[in-house]
């Protein structure tokens, strides 16, 4: 099932893309249901997936300190969309839930063909390496 467009929008990395960019987006997306508990990665393993979270939570752990709780509308996996390499957290569910990931591989076509979709990727992740630094 593709991801709902009405999720898509409120995605800062994706805000104002075209409405004809976020279908294609949300078309490329696969739905993935998650359990309380649950770990959606795990930091130094390897990663491919960007997802967004529709409905529940999880906590986002680094050397297993917990950095934040994720919701609704927010997502993980981005650094794995440009470089594929290790995750550099873990994300645990804390209830039960539903997310719409997304493949390095469906990614890079739709990146090169939209330019749209590429300015605020690197923002967010000139906004993740600030985070980092800070810790």
């Amino acid at each position: 099932m593709p991801a709902p467009i009405e999720v898509l929008k409120q995605v800062p990395l994706f805000h104002g893309l075209p409405e004809k960019q976020l279908k294609t987006v949300a078309a490329e997306m696969t739905e993935r249901r998650f359990s309380e508990g649950q770990e959606l990665t795990a930091e130094g393993g390897g990663g491919a997936g960007f997802f967004v979270i529709e409905s529940g939570s999880a906590k986002v752990t680094i050397d297993g300190e917990e950095r934040r709780t994720l919701g609704p509308r927010e997502y993980f996996g981005e650094i794995a969309l440009i470089d594929g390499g290790l995750r550099t957290a873990t994300i645990t569910a804390t209830t039960d839930g539903v997310a719409y990931g997304l493949t390095r591989w469906q990614f890079k076509p739709l990146v090169e063909s939209s330019g749209e979709i590429a300015w605020p990727l690197l923002e967010l992740l000139a906004s993740r390496i600030r985070e980092l630094d800070k810790h």
